[in-house]
């Protein structure tokens, strides 16, 4: 009898262990443990580009190690608050996740109209990644750096047009903040993203553009543009050649970025295991690869340094609004 009952105990220590060490979502948050089902992860951006790379790079990691899949969807509209607003209106229960980035943090102050209140409404749960801009310009604008740059535009006003993916986006209002420090003008011309817009640049339509690095470095190494200077006060790994834009124009700095937010109220315990995993999915490094072949810039840390950052660059870019005198009519 001692034999047995010695036995069992065994057994229900070491299966206790090994649940421990294999279940990293099997703590107790009422019944059932998180997450019980499949989790949404709201892109509010149309399919394709780096949001859906990064946001489908960690979905399969958390679906791994959470036993739950984590499923993106596309909520693409209104400069991002299409998306922003279905998550904010979910249930706080962990189940609807959103793809927070720049645009949020412009929207605050951008949109007098906005029909919610982002730093209210999320609860802030990691950093992603941040992405540097790149001033390219075509390759027969007769210049050679950003100080050329700020030359040749004094020089010939109202003939330099920089194209962006549309009106107060990252890509535009990093050209307004340029303008303003650098002291120059030049025509503003919106698109439809950045894929038409750098078309145009390469045509010569127009002169030059602010873009993520990640849409433009492949360009820029074929030598269909030209790579003036980088918009954050590194140089990006994937540019290694071309100059922080700072270097130029001292205290000039911009960047996009991507994080992960919940609905206000989502529990903290469901936060914390949520920021756990994607902090640790940042450090893997297969994904680490992937997102340095994007120009990327892992962001590790916890929820509350997150939501700091968030408050950080919405701050920033309120600042940029401002001194643009733009705002969505």
């Amino acid at each position: 009898m001692l034999t047995m009952i010695t036995r069992r105990h065994f057994l229900q220590t070491a299966a206790c262990a090994a649940a421990a060490l294999a279940a990293p979502r099997a703590f107790a948050l009422g019944n059932p443990a998180y997450p019980s089902h499949s989790v949404k992860w709201v892109v509010p951006y149309a399919p394709g580009g780096a949001t859906d790379l990064l946001s489908r790079l960690l979905c399969q990691r958390l679906s791994d190690r959470l036993g739950q899949t984590f499923v993106v969807e596309n909520k693409p509209g209104a400069g991002s608050n299409i998306g922003t607003q279905a998550v904010i209106s979910s249930a706080p229960d962990g189940y609807t996740l959103l793809l927070t980035s720049t645009a949020n943090a412009i929207n605050a102050s951008f949109d007098p109209a906005l029909p919610y209140d982002f730093a209210k409404g999320i609860a802030p749960v990691a950093g992603v990644a941040r992405i540097p801009l790149v001033l390219v310009v075509n390759n027969e604008v007769p210049v050679k750096t950003v100080a050329d740059f700020i030359a040749y535009a004094k020089a010939n006003p109202g003939k330099v047009s920089i194209a962006s993916s549309g009106i107060g986006t990252s890509l535009h209002l990093s050209g307004e903040l340029f303008k303003s420090m650098a002291g120059v003008q030049f025509t503003h011309v919106p698109y439809r993203g950045s894929a038409p817009g750098l078309t145009d640049v390469m045509s010569g339509q127009i002169q030059g553009m602010f873009d993520n690095v990640t849409s433009s470095f492949e360009l820029v190494r074929a030598g269909k543009l030209r790579a003036l200077g980088v918009t954050t006060r590194e140089r990006s790994e994937v540019l290694p050649d071309v100059p922080a834009i700072a270097d130029t124009l001292p205290g000039y700095e911009t960047s996009s970025f991507y994080g992960v937010g919940a609905p206000h109220d989502t529990p903290r315990e469901i936060v914390d295991l949520l920021n756990r995993e994607i902090d640790a999915a940042l450090s893997d490094e297969g994904i680490k690869a992937r997102i340095a072949e994007l120009g990327a810039i892992p962001l590790h840390g916890n929820a509350a340094e997150f939501g700091g950052m968030l408050t950080a660059e919405t701050e920033r870019w309120r600042k940029v609004v401002e001194l643009s005198g733009i705002r969505k009519d």
